[in-house]
């Protein structure tokens, strides 16, 4: 079973993914980042391909992709860090990156990449779910890769439904449709939005994400989904802290109030 339906199916609630982007703050590091991540109790990690356009992200992530290309970060590079990850680290892990880059190195190769390395998933924030179901969905498929696709406060009812049938893992929430960055607060419209979705009683679990920063974000969340997405705080933190992953991951914890659990690295 792939890790991420292995992971809803024995955690229903409160599950916390967090992403980082590849390279940043150093180049090497991803699978020691990824193991202490794991180790402090994190349910899964979406780890960021890192791109000079990346339209959907907020200054704090753009800041993140462009230090880690000057850093000489890589999709090839990438696979590389990640070949012998399965061997320290057995959450599920998830690519987030543009289409762009990916189409550059091939799609098939990236989804056969992706399975040797022990990847469940791929976020692809730029592709249409039309386009997915006609030209790449038989190959992810294959590779028993799951494509996440994003739905926002405007996506129709209709095609909610459709992105719900058609594809499997879990759905992404976008809290609004701003770009990626931290939030004090989610204003009424965007819960009676998560109160929307939730009604809908869909088929796939939901995990919200853009603005989760803190206890009140991350309690908001998880009351209407099945847990959230953190990226721009922990990315934030990481700088803050000078690269240094488990300062930055245990004050993540203690900002939104969740239990922290000791290192088993």
């Amino acid at each position: 079973m792939n890790r991420i339906n292995q992971l809803f199916s024995i955690k229903r609630d409160n599950i916390l993914s967090i992403y980082f982007c590849a390279g940043d703050p150093y180049a090497g590091h991803t699978a020691d980042m990824l193991q202490v991540l794991a180790s402090r109790g994190v349910d899964m990690v979406e780890i960021g391909i890192p791109f000079s356009d990346p339209m959907a992200d907020g200054p704090v992530i753009q800041d993140a992709a462009t230090r880690a290309l000057r850093h000489g970060m890589t999709l090839r590079k990438l696979f590389a860090e990640l070949r012998d990850v399965r061997t320290r680290v057995d959450i599920p892990l998830i690519l987030m990156g543009y289409l762009n880059p990916i189409l550059q190195y091939g799609f098939e190769r990236f989804c056969q990449d992706c399975r040797q390395c022990g990847i469940d998933g791929v976020i692809i924030p730029d592709l249409p779910f039309r386009e997915y179901m006609d030209h790449f969905r038989s190959t992810a498929e294959a590779c028993d890769l799951k494509i996440i696709m994003l739905i926002t406060p405007e996506t129709e009812p209709h095609r909610i439904r459709e992105i719900d049938a058609h594809t499997d893992g879990f759905i992404y929430l976008v809290s609004s449709a701003a770009t990626t960055g931290a939030q004090t607060g989610f204003g009424n419209e965007q819960q009676a939005y998560f109160r929307r979705i939730a009604a809908m009683q869909l088929h796939n679990p939901c995990l919200i994400g853009f603005g989760i920063s803190n206890r009140q974000t991350y309690e908001a969340a998880s009351e209407h989904a099945a847990g959230c997405i953190i990226g721009s705080r922990f990315v934030s933190l990481l700088k803050e802290y000078d690269g240094h992953v488990t300062e930055a991951i245990d004050r993540l914890l203690a900002d939104i109030g969740r239990t922290l659990q000791s290192s088993q690295s």
